[in-house]
């Protein structure tokens, strides 16, 4: 299912994100993010994916997992179906376009604008004080990723909208106060049955890595007797499955099972329901494990392959590092010309 992708703006459509390495693929994310990917580079027009690991230290790592990580996730990208050939696949810290711009980016944006994000008052909590400038910067640092590629769209989830509008809002005031059309107002596509993938505990919670119950979420290297398992485990409730969307709400859990199956068979919701209607969670989960191993085991497999020699990862990323830089230099070096540095 390709996303259409339009844009009445004068730049060349280009679509741009990235996912943080910080260990633990999980179903959200391939869903959420990197089976979208993957559609989106069959739309012909050019896709940018980066591995952000400058937003992955704004909160400590250690080294050598950061370093895992990072390639782990290039294998999961490659594993689900990104092509080096076709996207540009690549780590942020290797094209230092995206820091020098996000420089530019903390000198235009507000700190009004930062205290506002749900994802600063989250994180920093209330230790705010001991959280880092990085953490409280970080939105800018996205803004850069995006706008130093000129990237007209972005695949986001519902959670990252905010940070999103943001990018907006610092490519409008660049542009107002430097009077340039310069920037494009990106757009975010959020669109799919499953952009956001709960917690196989609890229905209302986004699944995530850092929740301590791995039964909780289904790991990209999980292997199929584990993916059945979690699924046959998955909270639900005593009811049969409704034959219209319209029966899910008020049920988390059930919606979410039917949002992944949903989004792994490629059709909508109300489609699987016509099909399952009336059937119990005894029935449907099954069903549903059969279709997530057929998806994600090839996957998983995939990735321990490619992991076990990390040498071909590394030369993917630096030969998507030069193509990226191609593109950012050039828009980085008008960016301080506009700005008034010389000799940029």
């Amino acid at each position: 299912m390709t996303e259409a992708v339009q844009t009445s703006s004068s730049f060349t459509p280009r679509v741009f994100s990235g996912i943080q390495p910080s260990g633990d693929l999980h179903l959200g994310n391939y869903l959420g993010a990197m089976k979208r990917f993957v559609d989106m580079q069959e739309t012909g027009i050019e896709t940018v994916y980066c591995m952000v690991d400058m937003h992955a230290i704004t909160v400590w790592q250690d080294p050598e997992k950061l370093r895992h990580a990072t390639r782990e996730l290039c294998a999961g990208f490659i594993a689900a179906g990104i092509d080096p050939a076709k996207s540009i696949l690549f780590n942020q810290s290797q094209v230092p376009e995206h820091a020098q711009l996000a420089w530019i980016f903390n000198c235009v944006a507000r700190m009004g604008w930062m205290q506002r994000m749900t994802q600063w008052k989250d994180k920093a909590g209330k230790n705010a004080q001991n959280a880092s400038l990085g953490l409280f910067a970080y939105p800018a640092l996205m803004a850069a990723d995006i706008l130093v590629y000129h990237a007209t769209h972005v695949p986001v989830g519902e959670d990252q909208k905010q940070h999103l509008e943001l990018t907006r809002d610092i490519a409008t005031k660049f542009n107002h106060d430097y009077g340039a059309d310069f920037f494009p107002i990106t757009e975010p596509v959020i669109e799919g049955a499953a952009t956001r993938v709960m917690s196989f505990r609890d229905g209302s919670k986004k699944m995530s890595k850092s929740d301590p119950s791995d039964a909780s979420r289904i790991n990209m290297t999980d292997d199929s007797d584990t993916i059945a398992k979690k699924i046959r485990k998955a909270k639900t409730d005593p009811e049969g499955l409704p034959s219209e969307a319209e029966g899910l709400e008020g049920r988390p859990e059930a919606r979410n099972l039917v949002n992944i199956y949903a989004a792994l068979a490629d059709t909508s919701v109300d489609a699987v329901l016509k099909d399952v209607g009336g059937k119990q969670f005894s029935e449907f989960k099954p069903i549903l494990s059969e279709l997530a191993v057929e998806k994600l085991a090839p996957i998983s497999g995939e990735m321990a392959r490619l992991m076990q020699d990390t040498s071909e990862i590394d030369k993917i990323l630096d030969h998507g590092a030069e193509r990226a830089r191609a593109i950012a230099s050039p828009i980085l070096k008008k960016t301080y010309e506009i700005v008034g540095m010389v000799g940029a």
